[in-house]
């Protein structure tokens, strides 16, 4: 039913630039709040940021690389991630809900995330 399906990722060089989709069936996402998250291997799940039909948040070590925006024609969201570090290496999630939040659990739905991996 509700389906949220993350695209882009890959191998990229470090200081390179990578853009992510997530793009939603069965949801709308102009009515609902969409953050992105990610996962390194043997870590925890981390905020990286969420967009709302208000504003952008952003967590500190992402703000200025990275920028959130949307498609509401396409009901797609996108995730700009520039100036690549090797500590950006994760899968990156995309997740949906009410409202904008830094937490995982106020988030309803998730997609299958992709990964991002950046070689130095």
């Amino acid at each position: 039913q509700v389906q949220l399906v993350e695209s882009g990722g890959g191998l990229v060089q470090a200081g390179g630039s990578l853009r992510l989709s997530c793009a939603a069936s069965g949801f709308t996402f102009s009515t609902n709040a969409v953050g992105w998250f990610r996962q390194a291997p043997g870590e925890e799940r981390e905020f990286v940021g969420f967009i709302t039909r208000f504003n952008t948040y952003y967590t500190d070590s992402v703000k200025g690389r990275f920028a959130i925006s949307g498609d509401n024609a396409k009901n797609t969201v996108y995730l700009q991630m520039n100036s690549l570090k090797p500590s950006d290496t994760a899968v990156y999630y995309c997740a949906a809900g009410k409202y904008g939040s830094l937490a995982t659990a106020m988030y309803d739905y998730w997609g299958q995330g992709t990964q991002v991996t950046v070689s130095s």
